[in-house]
């Protein structure tokens, strides 16, 4: 798919409203709801060209003359200490500007200008020779620029292919209906290194002119009746700079950042033209907006009489806009450092293109506005407020690790296309399941279950939904709990997991709140009002959630993901704020015993001490043991020592390993394109599996399955299915389903005492054999307190005479548990404060 056809991988731009064609009107250039595309105030001489390509020029309030006294930038670098004749920005490249003098001869070079970056010496117009004509306060020569860009257009190649690359986008315009052109900004540097350079330094400046010569080649080149007017996205700079490291040198310049967004408003109306009436004589007269301000008339031009003009809001022109809050992503945090946050604005189509918790690639100009000491007064403070005024969205999807600052994470759509080929053959392979477990984790060593578990929670199940028959709908995520032994490789298993999620955070359970991983009320800085800020579970929606240390988690913290995990949503009623959030996460949790080492004489509840409606949520629990064993542990260390030195030997065994990249290319295809549905064959073996596995225990009077379980079976095929990029669930699916789930029960619902499966351990916290071994030793404390005299006994005398009376060790604790019991059922009657209470049998 081209850049042209994909919304994803472009943003919705920052354009001008015009209501006719900007080209071939010499007053008519189309505005821009956002000021990052707004014309600098300048001369309209300025805009001239040779009469066979003539453009159309910018309206301005400026007159004819003013090209020494007005900057192009709203920012006042000249202030009124400073002569208009100090340069305030330097030669391109250091970050300054310099001014431009129009009595200079016209063989002399312009200050600042980059070489090769003026026309012919023969050209001129009416402002005088049009190689000494440029943008005051630039080296930008409007037909210069123009003559390049039209040349970049005509002419650049990608690949194999003989026709223009841009040409041919052009070509998909009126096709697609999308008026916009995507300019990858190291396609125009590799041709025009100058023309790239002007770009970033002037792209208040120099992007108009792109938008001017690309309607002009679109109206050259095709027949279009409507009256349109693309737009130019420049994305993809050289350099992506960290957010933290943008500076006053960034200001009004071209800048490139990755982030992750945290939060967006509700759409503002942002006015463009203000509608004023007479309230004498009833004129009315429009007024556009200048760099964000209205120029209220002072009289009225029909009857000349002062302070008449009223504005009338609801014949204004308005567009769209919206605040979206940037942050540094957690792996481009340094060491020791909290993240960084910047505000962007977005305009027109850009609103609600992205969402909280999206890892972006932002391109805007890099702005900086004054703030007014009081609202009433025009004096405002010496430090201005800064903001990213944006021009292109690309959407980060895949491995997301620590990236050089001039990486390029944007990617080609060639490189995108080779990339889903490589997907599509991979799947066609008959062993592409194992070799998608080996590259999983390759440097944990075995636990083939456990990452196939995780594997299938990355590639998650089809979301289901059946409102219009009244069913609601089901989740698709998966929920997987490690837990074990210390050392055993658990978080490795939960970074990996995140880098390679599409939407990903990685979260201590210590160090997490409830409010945090849910939302949280605070005060929006802007508007003072009250907002709600997303926690990592709303951020991480349509993704995965890891959450370390699972165990140390407050029970406050825990409560909040019982609905998480099973409604997909996150309820809130806070400061007024009454909403439900969707949450569609799939947890991926650690957990580690509660005596540091696991006691295999006790269950996983004991062991980890965590509420039985929480654990029962779990598609899988693996139960990872550190278990000392000669051949294993040898094989072990032999792996470890091997991943810190380079061995001749062992790249013929890593041949089949998937890099990073590719396997979270992978999983993003499947996620986005594979839905897969059951087949009649699969429906038939989920129904036989999930009874075969309630079989097991009728003749005990244990539950070995539950209906949750044949949901997760269910979820589980349809991952499995994606790993094929099958549309279809088959029954190879179901069978690698059951499998996976029966061997994680095996280890987490198998009773220590009797060493079966019984489910009752993870839903009720309690087995089938110890309910048995309560209501026993129940009866046997009801059959002695009976005996004994005036039917009361001390509770140690009673834990003696139960002692010597059972073939089984009994100890203070089952007593207690029976007695807690009988006394509900008001059975028995005791102070259970007393360190040795008497115990009174109230009922035969």
């Amino acid at each position: 798919m081209s850049e042209q056809n994909n919304p994803m991988s472009s943003s919705p731009g920052l354009r001008r409203q015009a209501s006719t064609p900007v080209v071939n009107h010499a007053s008519d250039v189309g505005r821009s709801s956002s000021p990052a595309r707004s014309p600098a105030q300048m001369s309209p001489a300025l805009y001239q060209s040779s009469p066979q390509h003539q453009l159309g020029a910018p309206s301005s309030p400026i007159r004819s003359g003013a090209l020494g006294a007005v900057s192009s930038s709203p920012l006042p670098y000249a202030g009124p200490s400073t002569p208009i004749g100090t340069p305030h920005r330097g030669a391109l490249g250091d970050g300054r500007r310099r001014e431009f003098d129009p009595n200079m001869s016209q063989g002399d070079e312009l200050p600042g200008m980059a070489r090769g970056s003026t026309t012919d010496n023969g050209m001129t117009s009416d402002a005088g020779p049009l190689s000494r004509t440029v943008i005051w306060g630039t080296n930008v020569n409007v037909q210069d620029t123009q003559d390049k860009f039209s040349n970049f257009i005509n002419t650049f190649q990608t690949g194999d292919d003989p026709s223009p690359k841009y040409i041919r986008l052009l070509g998909e315009i009126k096709d697609t209906l999308q008026y916009f052109l995507n300019i990858d900004c190291m396609d125009l540097r590799a041709q025009d290194n100058a023309l790239y350079d002007q770009l970033v330094r002037y792209p208040q400046e120099v992007i108009p002119i792109f938008d001017l010569a690309i309607m002009a080649i679109y109206q050259e080149n095709f027949d279009d009746d409507n009256e349109i007017q693309i737009q130019v996205r420049t994305f993809n700079l050289q350099r992506l700079t960290n957010m933290r490291e943008l500076d006053p040198e960034d200001i009004d310049q071209l800048v490139s950042v990755k982030a992750m967004v945290i939060r967006t408003s509700a759409v503002i109306p942002d006015m463009k033209e203000a509608f004023f009436r007479c309230q004498v004589c009833q004129r009315t007269v429009t007024v556009e907006i200048e760099n964000g301000f209205i120029a209220e008339p002072k009289r009225c031009p029909s009857c000349n009489v002062k302070e008449t003009m009223s504005l009338v809001h609801n014949r204004c022109r308005f567009s769209d806009k919206q605040m979206v809050k940037l942050q540094e992503t957690p792996e481009a945090i340094p060491d020791g450092q909290t993240p960084q946050s910047v505000l962007a604005y977005a305009y027109d189509e850009l609103v609600d293109v992205v969402q909280p918790g999206d890892r972006v690639v932002v391109t805007g100009i890099y702005r900086a506005t004054p703030l007014r000491i009081v609202a009433t007064q025009r004096k405002v403070k010496s430090v201005y407020k800064t903001h990213i005024d944006i021009i292109h969205y690309k959407k980060v999807t895949g491995i997301r690790t620590r990236r050089d600052a001039n990486d390029n994470v944007v990617e080609d759509p060639l490189e995108k296309a080779d990339i889903e080929r490589k997907i599509l053959e991979l799947s066609k392979e008959p062993d592409i399941y194992d070799r998608l477990v080996r590259s999983l984790a390759p440097n944990i060593y075995e636990f083939d279950d456990v990452k196939k578990g995780v594997l299938l929670q990355l590639f998650g199940g089809a979301d289901k939904s059946f409102a219009q028959a009244g069913r609601g709908r089901f989740r698709g995520e998966i929920n997987v709990l490690l837990c074990g032994d210390p050392g055993t490789s658990k978080s490795q298993m939960l970074q990996y997991a995140v880098k390679l999620a599409s939407r990903g955070i990685y979260t201590s359970g210590k160090g997490s709140s409830a409010v945090g991983l849910t939302a949280y009320v605070t005060k929006d800085p802007e508007t003072k009002q009250h907002v709600l800020e997303s926690g990592a579970l709303v951020l991480c929606d349509g993704g995965v959630c890891c959450i370390d240390e699972f165990d140390k988690m407050s029970d406050s913290t825990r409560s909040v993901l019982h609905e998480v995990m099973e409604q997909q949503t996150v309820s809130i009623a806070k400061a007024g704020i009454i909403c439900s959030l969707n949450a569609r996460t799939s947890i991926l949790a650690g957990a580690n015993p509660l005596e540091s080492r696991w006691n295999r004489k006790l269950s996983v509840i004991d062991n980890l001490r965590l509420p039985p409606t929480l654990l029962s949520r779990f598609d899988l629990i693996y139960l990872i043991l550190d278990t000392p064993e000669e051949a294993t542990d040898r094989r072990l260390a032999t792996h470890l020592v091997r991943l810190y030195y380079r061995e001749p030997t062992s790249n013929v065994q890593q041949t089949d390993i998937m890099n990073r990249h590719l396997l979270a290319s992978y999983i993003a295809y499947a996620r986005e394109h594979v839905k897969p549905e059951l087949s009649e064959e699969a429906a038939r073996d989920l129904v036989q599996d999930y009874v075969e596995m309630r079989k097991l225990g009728n003749h005990k009077g244990t539950i070995t399955a539950t209906p949750r379980q044949l949901e997760s079976l269910i979820r589980l095929a349809e991952a499995h299915a994606r790993v094929r990029l099958s549309n279809t669930v088959e029954s190879v699916d179901v069978i690698e389903a059951s499998r996976l789930v029966k061997s994680a029960m095996q280890q987490a619902a198998t009773d220590p005492r009797t060493g079966q499966i019984d489910m009752s351990l993870l839903t009720t916290g309690t087995s089938t054999a110890q309910r048995q071994q309560e209501d026993q030793l129940a009866e046997a404390i009801v059959e002695t307190l009976k005996h004994a005299k005036n039917k009361n006994m001390l509770l140690g005398n009673l834990l003696t005479s139960i002692q010597e009376s059972s073939s089984l060790p009994v100890s203070l604790g089952d007593v207690k548990n029976a007695l807690q019991v009988l006394k509900r059922t008001d059975a028995v009657n005791y102070q259970a404060t007393a360190r040795n209470p008497k115990i009174v049998l109230t009922s035969t």
